[in-house]
């Protein structure tokens, strides 16, 4: 009976520091939790969870995952269910460009114009560099 308790013991207490153990977040960095569904390595940000309210991704944002590959071959394999993920995303990646004049709605530059100096070379893609997942009640929307 004694061994037993001690093994619980031992049992809760490595829980509890393997939850700890997150890596510090670099100064140009933040750390978000982002629920949503994925594509390969492409994530889109759904409707925010009850208990992560406040992620600051919009929904509907479009991230491109960057993270171990067995992880990455884990998150594949959820396609078409709900899932959460937690990542770093430097700051300023997804900061709205333009004037708000109202809910939803920013008034911006276009994109350039024909015969521009400065060619579109898709580097506006946003990265999170994913640290770990977890499975979400719900499906994702099919097309």
């Amino acid at each position: 009976m004694k061994n037993l308790t001690v093994i619980v013991g031992v049992a809760l207490f490595g829980c509890g520091l393997a939850a700890q153990e997150q890596k510090p977040v670099p100064k140009d960095s933040s750390r978000v939790f982002v629920s949503g569904c994925s594509k390969g390595y492409m994530f889109t940000a759904g409707p925010r969870t009850e208990d992560r309210p406040g992620s600051g991704v919009p929904e509907g944002m479009h991230l491109r995952m960057n993270g171990p590959k067995a992880m990455m071959s884990e998150i594949k394999r959820q396609e078409g269910s709900r899932i959460e993920i937690t990542g770093l995303i430097k700051k300023g990646q997804f900061g709205e460009d333009g004037v708000r004049v109202g809910p939803h709605v920013r008034i911006g530059g276009g994109p350039p114009q024909a015969g521009s100096a400065i060619p579109n070379s898709g580097g506006g893609q946003i990265m999170i560099d994913v640290e770990g997942w977890r499975r979400i009640p719900g499906d994702c929307p099919t097309r």
